[in-house]
């Protein structure tokens, strides 16, 4: 069911408070990467713009302690002040004295930033008092933080429930997500390519199953094709595989058939850095002391052609170590493929929303998700309580 969205409710007046994903990378306090700030924009200005008094909150990486100095949201308060070109405020704690007085001096068209959610216990242990205090703050809940629509923390399912009868709306980024991704499983246009890479086949398990159900073809890359391999006997040398994983690789290769495509050859290397000794083998025939480190050329040019024709095209997971050339090649080539096509091309988060942005080939798709474990779960089919629970239209 279609939810209801920020733009579809009268904040006039009113307290939003929006859950975004400002979960951004620091070093010594600064941000080295403001993606997640900017991607939020959009629903933070229709807010502000519109009259309403606006709460955001977040949290920061894994904190040590309630009042980890590391983590504290201040530098995402003082980055978006700039981004908006206007003042942003900033609460020392979540729902503590200062936040409540600053909630209740804000005026229309002012934004203020709480502290990091998981400096209170409450967050991830989903505590409906926590919640029902941030619930206390506000006329209208927005869930804006699609990165961690598939978790259960207090601000993405008992905050909205504590938020009874009124508004429980999904911000732009979120109403965007899942449309390309919901759409793209439930009624994509035909050819539907899914490029799956990363290591271990045990994290796609259930994408792989599920998306056998609805894909025409299924590419395998990454090092997750070198226990494919090893359980159809081939010759692995010493790359990553899990051994545990035989007897279900060989479940997948039986359920797939022809629908699952494998790489033809393998860019290997003696030794884990761009200046080894290198080799490009047939699949399967990886010799002693090398690694699969990066498809091989015939892949790329097979995956490429696949691609090519492809009308819908989900990628989640590299090809290879893309963040060490040469093998940067396999990755490097099917996002060309990916840009390049005329399909509807969304790009799972993670690894591959790094890749297609290192190439400089963000622009060139349809949609970069912004959560690689969310991203995932809705490819597996799997229900997101966070978003069920809000208001429908």
């Amino acid at each position: 069911m279609a939810k209801l969205s920020i733009a579809d409710v009268d904040v006039s007046g009113k307290t939003v408070l929006m859950r975004v994903d400002f979960n951004v990378p620091l070093d010594n306090g600064c941000i080295t990467d403001d993606r997640r700030i900017e991607m939020a924009l959009p629903s933070i200005r229709s807010v502000l713009d519109r009259g309403g008094k606006l709460i955001l909150c977040s949290h920061l990486g894994r904190p040590k302690s309630n009042d980890d100095k590391s983590c504290s949201m201040q530098p995402t308060a003082a980055r978006l002040g700039e981004l908006l070109g206007r003042p942003v405020q900033f609460a020392c704690d979540t729902v503590g004295d200062d936040a409540a007085a600053k909630v209740q001096s804000l005026q229309a068209g002012d934004v203020l930033v709480l502290e990091n959610l998981r400096f209170n216990d409450g967050e991830k242990k989903g505590d409906s008092e926590f919640a029902g205090k941030l619930a206390s703050f506000a006329d209208i809940y927005c869930n804006d933080a699609f990165g961690t629509c598939h978790r259960t923390d207090a601000s993405m399912y008992a905050l909205p429930l504590a938020m009874g009868d009124k508004p429980k709306v999904v911000g732009f980024l979120v109403e965007k997500e899942i449309k390309y991704l919901k759409e793209a499983i439930d009624s994509p246009q035909r050819p539907f390519v899914a490029i799956l890479g990363g290591a271990k086949v045990s994290d796609k398990i259930n994408v792989i199953k599920n998306l056998l159900n609805v894909c025409d073809k299924i590419l395998i890359g990454g090092a997750m094709a070198y226990t494919f391999s090893l359980a159809q006997g081939g010759q692995v040398g010493k790359s990553l595989v899990e051994k545990d994983k035989l007897d279900l690789a060989r479940e997948l290769l039986s359920i797939g058939g022809d629908k699952l495509v494998l790489p033809v050859d393998t860019h290997c290397g003696d030794d884990f850095s761009g200046s080894c000794n290198k080799v490009v083998v047939k699949a399967g025939e990886i010799p002693d002391g090398f690694e699969g480190l990066d498809i091989g050329p015939e892949t790329a040019n097979l995956f490429s052609s696949i691609i090519a024709d492809a009308k819908t095209v989900v990628w989640n997971g590299p090809m290879g170590v893309f963040e060490m050339p040469p093998f940067d090649a396999g990755t490097r080539a099917v996002a060309n493929a990916v840009a390049n096509s005329d399909a509807v091309s969304i790009i799972g988060g993670g690894d591959s929303a790094a890749a297609i942005q290192q190439f400089g080939l963000a622009d060139k798709v349809s949609h970069v998700s912004t959560g690689g474990g969310a991203s995932l779960e809705m490819l597996e089919g799997r229900p997101f309580q966070a978003v069920d629970v809000l208001t429908e239209k």
